[in-house]
């Protein structure tokens, strides 16, 4: 009889994830990161073509893992490392959109806290506004491991938005004047599953585009660009 498995969307058994999985929307940006800097990594799920990887970072087993586009999609993916798969720590590393001075391309950014024009919050019947936020330890190590590294990061809000197309000019200059950083997709469900499920969450993100001056990287640079990210969620492992 074949061992079953525990979720519909991934084909990984108990114990194929490591406490720690790093989770970029790509996932071919999950598959570069496995074939450059894991040693002995193996795929451990493909379904849906949602790419996961376990090997060893500096002797540390770790996990690595695309997580979509989307709050519904990476709160699937996050909801069942967390609760089928027992992994303690989910670490975003994704690409973002800069509405602020503050944040240019190739920058890094670790969200404090994400805002959010969602209603995922919703299913929680908190009768109230949640403020979803990182966890304090993996916010203040990763601060402490850029400090080392020399890589300069601006922490603070940053924009969970459900739309990726927006037709309103002037929608980003509410969230600008409350000092939002950028604008992203995943981060506020992300931290809302963590702190559902008692786990630990971060999102370290990349400045791909700047909404004031129109710039941006290509596809490409957004699949292999993003080193220092990359090598910054590593040592948080």
């Amino acid at each position: 009889m074949a061992e079953r498995i525990p979720t519909p969307h991934n084909r990984g058994k108990k114990g194929d994830f490591a406490d720690t999985v790093l989770m970029p929307g790509d996932p071919l940006r999950a598959k570069f990161i496995a074939g450059t800097y894991l040693e002995n990594a193996e795929l451990v799920t493909d379904v849906r073509n949602m790419l996961g990887y376990t090997g060893f970072w500096k002797g540390r087993r770790v996990s690595v893992m695309g997580g979509g586009m989307g709050m519904p999609s990476i709160g699937i993916y996050s909801h069942e490392l967390f609760n089928f798969y027992d992994v303690k720590r989910i670490i975003r590393i994704g690409s973002t959109g800069s509405i602020s001075e503050r944040c240019h391309l190739m920058d890094l950014v670790i969200a404090e806290g994400a805002c959010t024009n969602s209603n995922w919050m919703e299913m929680y019947r908190l009768g109230g506004t949640f403020a979803p936020i990182a966890d304090w330890e993996l916010l203040s190590r990763a601060a402490a491991v850029a400090k080392e590294q020399g890589t300069p990061v601006v922490v603070g809000n940053v924009l969970s938005e459900d739309q990726f197309y927006n037709d309103d000019p002037d929608y980003n200059k509410a969230w600008m004047k409350m000092g939002v950083l950028c604008l992203e997709m995943e981060t506020a469900a992300l931290y809302c599953e963590a702190a559902r499920c008692g786990k630990q969450a971060l999102s370290v993100l990349t400045v791909s585009d700047e909404i004031l001056t129109g710039k941006q990287l290509s596809s490409k640079e957004r699949e292999t660009g993003f080193r220092k990210m990359m090598e910054l969620a590593l040592e948080l492992a």
